[in-house]
């Protein structure tokens, strides 16, 4: 496979840094996902509600399944990444109670 200019002129050691950017980003924003899915568990807690919420899973997915539409990526790729995300964060809600 040859290393031939795409038609921005990056070279392919730009593109990889610029992958290495949006990882990061991703890396970031599950961070704030967690943070506040933590939050969400305290208030849970607090208010002595369950750990899991259906309704509000289903809404999750399908959110997670129309923005995957929206962008042209693969929904169901999408929706499994959201369903490993809910179920890290109930996992770590049940064990923090």
């Amino acid at each position: 496979m040859s290393d031939t200019p795409n038609s921005d002129d990056r070279s392919l050691d730009e593109l990889r840094r610029e992958i290495e950017d949006i990882d990061r980003e991703i890396v970031e924003l599950i961070a704030r996902r967690t943070y506040v899915a933590d939050t969400v568990a305290a208030v849970k807690e607090e208010r002595d509600l369950p750990t899991t919420d259906e309704g509000q899973e289903a809404q999750v997915m399908e959110r997670a399944g129309a923005n995957a539409e929206r962008f042209d990526v693969d929904a169901n790729l999408v929706k499994a990444i959201f369903r490993l995300l809910i179920e890290l964060n109930k996992v770590e809600q049940r064990e923090s109670r």
